[in-house]
């Protein structure tokens, strides 16, 4: 019986790596297939015959930071490691990974990716850590805010007496210059106050609250563009309209602020399947995008930006992401960003409860 011809890409150079336990892709500068292992095959329950000479997108989907730090590795020539990485599958439930780049130079081939399975038990305790930490935060810039508020109405009181008894009104300029910064602390800290309030959830139509958003966006930056892609067949959700108004128009104005108010803005909706949220299951969720065609966030403060009072932006005061996770997390949904230069995502998945 004749052999069987062996796809393009498939060298023997590389067989060795069928002995390997973990999956490994192998992609050239394009990000094109050049190998997959065995493991690989398994793991992905696909045929290297069908991928090889693919991109890697066809395998691997879009996961948020992924495209980007691939053609970071590729272009520095460095190493990579992703944690937690989301592969979603058409008839079954996504897959979670770690994934390791490394650079390679063999016939043809740039980069080395190995995937490893990550354990149901171990990614719920990541993400029980990540709630820790943010409500840690949280806790502690509410004390924080509470500890100088009570200050400021004496400094602000002070200074209006002290105003009164100056003759001189080149003197009461620096005391009216003292009350309106002290105005303007006092404002910043009532926002930093803003995410404890009670929530008032309700039926609501996500689509109406992403119009409400659409108005206001472009009501402020008239230059904008702003595109919808909706699912209409999405049902209605249980949610606190004001929150959800007031994250999505943070994450929108955000955008709109880093393009000078001239690009180009994206509401998206999809409906996501088999979804884990705060350590709960869910078979359907929400899920919204602001995609925006701006510059990127930095890459100095892309793993601080839902920090409070981290701001890639001028005289920004690195409120508004911190109060849409903030927000979002209220309604045991998740925010997640992925951006890079021409393209940045903020992704919201919230749960579809069904009220049967």
């Amino acid at each position: 019986m004749p052999n069987t011809p062996k796809a393009p890409g498939y060298d023997s150079p590389f067989s060795g790596l069928d002995l390997l336990s973990s999956a490994v892709v192998l992609v050239d500068e394009n990000l094109v297939i050049r190998y997959l292992n065995a493991g690989a095959e398994n793991l992905f329950a696909v045929s290297h015959r069908r991928l090889i000479g693919a991109r890697l997108s066809q395998l691997l989907g879009d996961p948020p930071g992924l495209t980007s730090a691939l053609n970071n590795a590729l272009l520095k020539n460095w190493s990579y490691t992703g944690q937690d990485l989301k592969i979603p599958r058409t008839n079954a439930e996504a897959l979670h990974l770690d994934c390791t780049v490394s650079p390679a130079e063999a016939a043809g081939v740039r980069l080395l990716l190995e995937f490893r399975p990550i354990d149901a038990q171990l990614r719920v305790a990541r993400e029980e850590q990540l709630l820790q930490q943010q409500q840690a935060n949280r806790e502690l810039i509410r004390n924080l805010a509470h500890e100088i508020k009570n200050p400021l109405g004496g400094i602000r009181g002070s200074a209006q007496l002290l105003e009164r008894e100056l003759a001189d009104p080149q003197l009461r300029e620096y005391t009216e210059v003292i009350i309106a910064e002290a105005d303007r602390l006092q404002d910043l800290m009532n926002r930093l106050l803003t995410s404890h309030c009670m929530m008032r959830p309700g039926q609501l139509n996500i689509h109406d609250v992403l119009e409400r958003v659409r108005r206001l966006v472009l009501a402020e930056f008239p230059e904008l563009t702003v595109r919808r892609d909706y699912d209409t067949s999405l049902p209605e959700i249980t949610a606190d309209r004001e929150q959800l108004i007031q994250a999505i128009l943070n994450i929108a104005r955000n955008a709109a602020q880093a393009m000078d108010g001239c690009g180009e803005i994206r509401l998206r909706t999809r409906v996501a399947r088999q979804v884990t949220l705060a350590k709960r299951r869910f078979k359907l969720a929400l899920e919204l995008q602001v995609i925006d065609n701006g510059p990127g966030i930095p890459d100095e403060i892309r793993d601080k930006i839902f920090y409070p009072l981290v701001s890639g932006r001028e005289g920004g005061s690195g409120l508004g992401l911190s109060l849409a996770q903030s927000f979002v997390e209220q309604h045991q949904g998740m925010i997640d960003v992925e951006s890079r230069k021409g393209r940045t995502c903020f992704t919201i998945l919230l749960p579809i409860i069904d009220r049967a």
